[in-house]
């Protein structure tokens, strides 16, 4: 899989993921394919940062030095960094903008899965809407602490899920026919999904670079699979 490197220099490489790919190797089968994996093989050797899901494609900066990675985690774990998503999530949301203060911890039964909890860690997600459609909606979101699944469990927890979630969510595809009444398939055609995966891409990243300390704003843009199906939803989901 070819690389679709957005900036290198000497301190850091800015890569946009496709969905399906690892960031890092699996635990339990370190042959599957993995962002990082590819990245020390033309590299020799890269520093993890931070992570995407495997199913969510977008931005994500990797550090070349130990000291490089040493500044970008501490930037990271200052929350001094912004993180914006696009995320399409099912239903017409209720407020143009607003923010979600909940805390999010691992779920005590189902391994991998989180959860809203008392028990949790602090957890603050920003959003703003950038279109409605008639069953959809797709909103900014900013995420100022960095958990896992934080967006996903947010939007849950307010009755808005991504649109297309196996684990959070109501469906693990979406298809054309569930917003344009009338789909012209063959005769012995099937209608294939249009999203098979989580609606979410990380758009943009803004962090300080390591050695100059510029303040640097990196975007990465949307995967042909989301592009599509928001440009479906502009012309039959309004």
């Amino acid at each position: 899989m070819k690389l679709n490197i957005i900036h290198e220099d000497d301190q850091i490489i800015v890569v946009n993921k496709p969905a399906e790919l690892l960031t890092i190797p699996d635990r339990h089968d370190e042959n599957k394919p993995s962002l990082y994996a590819q990245l020390n093989a033309v590299y020799g050797k890269v520093f993890i940062v931070h992570r995407l899901d495997r199913e969510t494609s977008g931005i994500l900066v990797f550090a070349k030095t130990e000291e490089a990675h040493r500044h970008l985690s501490m930037q990271f774990e200052a929350h001094e960094t912004s993180k914006i998503y696009y995320a399409l999530l099912d239903g017409v949301l209720h407020q143009q903008s607003g923010e979600i203060d909940k805390p999010i911890a691992p779920h005590s039964a189902v391994q991998g899965k989180m959860v809203v909890a008392k028990r949790g860690k602090a957890s603050l997600t920003r959003y703003h809407v950038v279109e409605q459609y008639k069953h959809f909606t797709l909103v900014e979101a900013n995420i100022l602490t960095g958990r896992t699944h934080q967006i996903r469990v947010h939007f849950q927890s307010i009755g808005y899920p991504l649109a297309v979630d196996v684990l959070y969510g109501k469906r693990s595809e979406l298809f054309l026919s569930q917003f344009k009444k009338r789909v012209k398939l063959g005769k012995y055609d099937e209608e294939r999904p249009m999203m098979v995966r989580t609606t979410l891409h990380a758009y943009q990243l803004k962090i300080k670079h390591p050695l100059s300390m510029e303040t640097l704003t990196f975007t990465a843009e949307m995967p042909k699979d989301f592009a599509a199906l928001l440009s479906q939803l502009g012309k039959w989901g309004k």
